[in-house]
């Protein structure tokens, strides 16, 4: 049996979740580089009978979508399954990617307080590194939003699209 529209529904899903996922990024402020928003695809495939959908995106992209706790107490996401401080990431991979991030962003150098002097990049990238640290960062939920609210009404779709083909498998049975 030719499984036309159950594809054409699960595609709808797909392209609406990246869609979605995509346009979250650029709302919250989050596609500085477009590496992560240009890496979201999906792809659709049928196994032993069973459709299924591969959602694609950049590793960090988790990171992004549900947060990473900070090592100190004062963490801002407690619900996160990433934790800075676990040992299991790069020596100085924070900090090496906050420096990229500084000179990407056009952002002003801060001054010093008590001698009003411009603190140099490598000072401003080491305040934020330590501070993302201690702290953490919160989800943005950029992925899991979207995904959560097409796959409610996912079950729906695939029973409308399931009965099509089958009505269409049937009329093409009585034809021949």
């Amino acid at each position: 049996m030719d499984y036309l529209e159950l594809s054409k529904a699960l595609n709808a899903f797909g392209k609406y979740v990246i869609q979605q996922s995509r346009s979250n990024l650029t709302k919250k402020g989050k596609n500085s580089t477009s590496d992560l928003y240009n890496s979201l695809k999906y792809e659709p495939r049928q196994e032993e009978g069973a459709f299924l959908i591969d959602f694609i995106m950049e590793d960090y992209g988790a990171f992004v979508d549900e947060g990473v706790r900070g090592a100190g107490s004062s963490s801002n996401n407690r619900t996160s399954p990433f934790k800075f401080g676990s040992g299991t990431g790069k020596k100085g991979g924070l900090t090496k990617g906050i420096s990229k991030w500084i000179k990407q962003k056009p952002i002003k150098q801060w001054k010093d307080k008590k001698t009003g002097k411009f603190l140099s990049y490598k000072s401003m990238t080491f305040l934020i590194a330590r501070s993302i640290y201690n702290k953490g960062t919160k989800p943005s939920l950029f992925f899991t939003k979207p995904f959560y609210l097409a796959f409610k009404r996912l079950p729906v779709e695939i029973v409308k699209a399931f009965k099509l083909d089958i009505e269409k498998a049937i009329v093409l049975g009585t034809k021949r």
